[in-house]
């Protein structure tokens, strides 16, 4: 199924993306962070754009056509262009081909704040015993880092008072973090992390991330069979 979604600007040139279907509900936006991520960015610079929504379990021929493997997210910019994958790749092509409103984080140092968070995440959301094995502590340090970075620089975000990418990274993986941690192990950022708390409460407040974020309850269930819950 494809939904219209986007704001229009001067642009003519025919942006697809497709990006996970909702766990049970085909009609519905997905919980895929990365897909998200490029929505995000979409929305941020005004770009006008179509959404195929691909339910996972039931994948549609002409998808496995331009995708044999499978893989998600997926994005042309026009209609003679060739799909892309990788939402590092397709946000560097965006950037590159729309410039502006910049997204580019400066200085570069920043773009990779908060990237080892997704990792120290999984670990610990798929840990089977994080009281031994550390995967808790793990991301709270990844947590204080990323807190330290706030309170000792000028935000609200990463980069200053703009958002840039990183923040359009960070933010559906902060609101998975939040989401699921919360329902499945009960765990929550912690208030001594103030710097941290505000951020997210920014990021999700954003008018983009309002439109292109996942519901919760399918956010959990995205993540349910990865925990055999």
């Amino acid at each position: 199924m494809a939904i219209s979604c986007g704001k229009q600007n001067k642009t003519k040139m025919g942006i697809e993306v497709c990006v996970k279907a909702a766990s049970g509900a085909p009609d519905v936006l997905g919980d895929c962070p990365f897909g998200q991520r490029i929505l995000l960015t979409l929305e941020e610079k005004k770009l006008p754009y179509k959404t195929h929504l691909i339910d996972i379990s039931l994948k549609p021929d002409w998808f496995l056509a331009i995708s044999p493997k499978g893989k998600l997210p997926l994005m042309k910019f026009d209609d003679n262009d060739e799909w892309v994958a990788d939402s590092d790749l397709i946000v560097g092509i965006i950037e590159e081909k729309y410039p502006e409103p910049s997204l580019v984080t400066f200085p570069p140092e920043y773009a990779s704040v908060g990237s080892k968070i997704i990792g120290a995440f999984v670990m610990f959301l798929t840990s089977k015993d994080h009281a031994n094995d550390g995967s808790d502590m793990a991301l709270l340090d990844e947590l204080e880092a990323l807190d330290h970075h706030l309170r000792t620089h000028v935000g609200p975000f990463v980069a200053g008072d703009k958002v840039t990418a990183v923040d359009l990274s960070l933010a559906p993986k902060l609101y998975h973090l939040e989401t699921t941690l919360g329902h499945f192990k009960d765990w929550y950022v912690p208030e001594s992390l103030t710097n941290v708390r505000n951020y997210m409460k920014v990021l999700f407040s954003l008018e983009s991330f309002e439109k292109t974020k996942a519901a919760k309850e399918y956010v959990i269930a995205g993540w349910a069979p990865k925990l055999d819950v």
